[in-house]
């Protein structure tokens, strides 16, 4: 069973800050380039943004964060440039996985990762063990992660564990065995970098969650940058499905209760202390 509800079967509660972000990290290639450096220079940058985005969503109390690092698609770039980011993703486990547990942060990676060498994988798993019973942040890594992947896999294994669910199942059969099923549903999508699509990013997932885009790249992205991208989700009006006379009739404070004369005792004078 999933562990949280789904935005089209019930309405979440509403937050001024939100409890999951999701981030499309693009532009490092482009940061690189505008500097005369080799796009590896920009990913090496990119880490250091990712760092200061996990203290930044600490400070906030966003308690997931999902990072999209290494898409499905991402295999059709230069093959010495993927070589480079599976290693940097390796040096970055080496580095990061024992601060994140000494300051409380859970790590979990999604994703198919049968096409991660095993030393990689074995990486992984040991990060995702030593961090699981932490509940400070729950960041996530999608490597090698696709939307579409992501159901059809739901399904796979959804039909493995119950085959006579293959032509009678509901919403709530399948999100069991989506990736993400121990996160709630991202409340704020944000990509960097100027494009203005999803790019295939948790398909399912992002059915109500709020976009976000900015042309900001994704080395350059600070403090300043997400706080002005919360800023923007505090001044959206959430309905999911609801009209806006709905969502303002449900915030609105009940009435007091009128009080009658006739409810009002008298004080009685000359009672015993």
């Amino acid at each position: 069973m999933s562990l949280f509800s789904s935005s089209t079967q019930e309405v979440p509660a509403s937050s001024s800050v939100p409890r999951h972000l999701a981030i499309i990290m693009d532009g490092n290639g482009r940061w690189a380039k505008k500097r005369h450096l080799p796009r590896a220079a920009g990913h090496k940058r990119g880490v250091e943004t990712v760092r200061s985005v996990i203290k930044a969503c600490i400070e906030r109390d966003i308690r997931y964060l999902t990072l999209f690092a290494f898409s499905s698609e991402n295999w059709r770039r230069p093959p010495e440039e993927v070589t480079f980011l599976m290693g940097l993703f390796m040096r970055a486990l080496e580095v990061e996985v024992t601060k994140m547990h000494e300051n409380g942060i859970r790590l979990r990676v999604v994703g198919d990762l049968s096409r991660f060498e095993p030393r990689l994988c074995e990486m992984i798993r040991r990060g995702e063990a030593l961090t699981a019973a932490n509940t400070r942040l729950t960041v996530t890594v999608a490597a090698n992660y696709g939307g579409r992947w992501d159901i059809l896999q739901a399904i796979e294994r959804m039909l493995l564990a119950h085959p006579g669910k293959r032509s009678n199942f509901i919403e709530a059969d399948l999100a069991t065995y989506l990736a993400m099923a121990y996160a709630p549903e991202p409340d704020l999508f944000i990509r960097t970098g100027g494009e203005q699509r999803i790019s295939n990013f948790l398909l399912w997932q992002l059915a109500y969650t709020e976009l976000y885009f900015t042309d900001t790249l994704w080395p350059e992205f600070d403090t300043a940058a997400l706080d002005a991208a919360i800023g923007s989700f505090r001044e959206r009006e959430r309905r999911f499905g609801r009209t806006s006379e709905q969502l303002h009739a449900a915030h609105q404070p009940e009435p007091a209760m009128a009080l009658h004369s006739e409810d009002i005792q008298p004080h009685s004078q000359g009672q015993d202390a």
